[in-house]
């Protein structure tokens, strides 16, 4: 797993199956695979780990927009090398730092906020960015689906994420008929946040991004922390965990800021 204090660079390193952008503080990841509707390769895995990793250990980043080029999110794993056959492809200099499962791990570990901007259909292990990010919206035409079963498969790595977003009854049923649900059942059911029309999705997640960025930075990587560990903890013991966080939280330099920022009338700076 990352060490915070790792100094990551991007310099040098060519990046074949995703795209890179940062400015005020968000940080875009794009798949860019859109010819073999953006499937997840293990060069593709590789490189999200990576850029997720530098996101991670860079201050500078306080959200990360995950995004997608031409008309379909992302297809889940490639099937040709799941099934043995041959990465083809432009060659990657980016250094190996984990395995394709690592994607959900290092989502669900960044402690920073992550956006899922999902301007069209999501399949199968696709659904490991949409359950793990932090956010997720869609245009309103997207949909989602884990046909799995279909293919004589189960979706075993999904069901980690899914089941904390969605509940068991419309989980199992999403996941053992392998029928598609639209943007707007999404919604409803609780894996993504809304569904906007398409051509409001980049303002939509713009601004959001845009709020989170302008929040108390080390707060917010403290409290994801927090609340990743405590997700699984019972309540007897999650709350001495969470008094000892507050307790740390106070002391920061980030609630210092903002308290005297509040008494002073002022717009908070933080560092």
């Amino acid at each position: 797993m990352t060490n915070p204090s790792e100094n990551l660079s991007l310099e040098g390193l060519n990046f074949t199956t995703i795209k890179l952008s940062q400015e005020d503080h968000i940080l875009t990841v794009t798949l860019n695979r859109p010819e073999r509707k953006n499937a997840i390769n293990p060069t593709m895995s590789n490189e999200l780990i990576f850029a997720f990793d530098y996101a991670k250990t860079n201050r500078d980043i306080r959200v990360v927009i995950l995004a997608a080029m031409g008309d379909i999110f992302c297809a889940g794993g490639d099937l040709r090398t799941m099934s043995g056959g041959e990465d083809q492809g432009p060659q990657s200099n980016v250094p190996k730092r984990g395995e394709t499962d690592d994607i959900a791990l290092r989502l669900r570990h960044m402690n920073k906020p992550v956006i899922a901007k999902i301007q069209g259909p999501v399949f199968a292990g696709a659904l490991l960015f949409v359950c793990n990010a932090t956010h997720a919206y869609a245009a309103d035409q997207a949909h989602f689906s884990a046909p799995e079963i279909k293919r004589g498969i189960w979706p075993f790595m999904v069901m980690a994420g899914l089941f904390r977003v969605m509940n068991k009854r419309q989980g199992l049923d999403f996941i053992m008929r392998g029928e598609r649900i639209s943007a707007a059942e999404a919604t409803v059911t609780g894996l993504i946040n809304n569904a906007v029309p398409a051509n409001d999705l980049d303002a939509t997640v713009q601004k959001i991004a845009t709020d989170l960025a302008s929040l108390a930075p080390s707060t917010m990587q403290l409290g994801l922390a927090a609340y990743n560990s405590q997700d699984d903890m019972d309540f007897d013991a999650a709350l001495p965990f969470l008094r000892s966080q507050l307790d740390e939280c106070l002391k920061s330099d980030n609630a210092r800021e903002g308290i005297n920022a509040f008494l002073e009338k002022r717009e908070p700076n933080w560092d």
